[in-house]
C-alpha cells in the first residue's frame, strides 16, 4: 500500500503560480512512477503530467507544456507540481497518483494504483 497526501492548493489569480506537493508513505517511493491528474466540475479526470521512477523523464499533457513542471525527491518521498501562468481553465481538483506495474509513464487513470484525496485549485479571472 502507498498513501498519498496532497497539499498546496488554493485560490490564485490568472497568471499567478501555485506549487502542489504530494507526500507518499508506505512502500518504497522510488519503485513508483508518479503523476498528477485533475478533474474539473462536470468533466472527467484527466492526465496532467507524470514523472518516471528515477525522475529522469517526464511526460506532460499538451495543455500544460511550458507552464507546469513536475519534480520528485525520492529521499523525501515527495513529488511536486509547479504551476505557472495559471488560467481559469486550470481550475480543478488535482490528484496525485502512483503506479508500479510498468516502466513507462502512464497517462490513463486505470494505469495508476494509488491516489491521494485531491487538492482544490481555483484560478480567478
Amino acid at each position: 500500500q502507498v498513501q498519498l497526501v496532497e497539499s498546496g492548493g488554493g485560490l490564485v489569480q490568472a497568471g499567478g503560480s501555485l506549487r502542489l506537493s504530494c507526500a507518499a508513505s508506505g512502500r518504497t517511493f522510488g519503485n513508483y512512477a508518479m503523476a498528477w491528474f485533475r478533474q474539473a466540475p462536470g468533466k472527467e479526470r484527466e492526465f496532467v503530467v507524470g514523472i518516471s521512477r528515477s525522475g529522469g523523464s517526464t511526460k506532460s499533457a499538451d495543455f500544460v507544456k511550458g507552464r507546469f513542471t513536475i519534480s520528485r525527491d525520492n529521499a523525501k518521498n515527495t513529488v511536486n507540481l509547479q504551476m505557472n501562468s495559471l488560467k481559469p481553465e486550470d481550475t480543478a481538483v488535482y490528484y496525485c497518483a502512483a503506479e508500479g506495474r510498468q516502466l513507462r509513464i502512464g497517462i490513463y487513470e486505470y494505469e495508476y494504483d494509488y491516489w491521494g484525496q485531491g487538492t482544490q485549485v481555483t484560478v480567478s479571472e
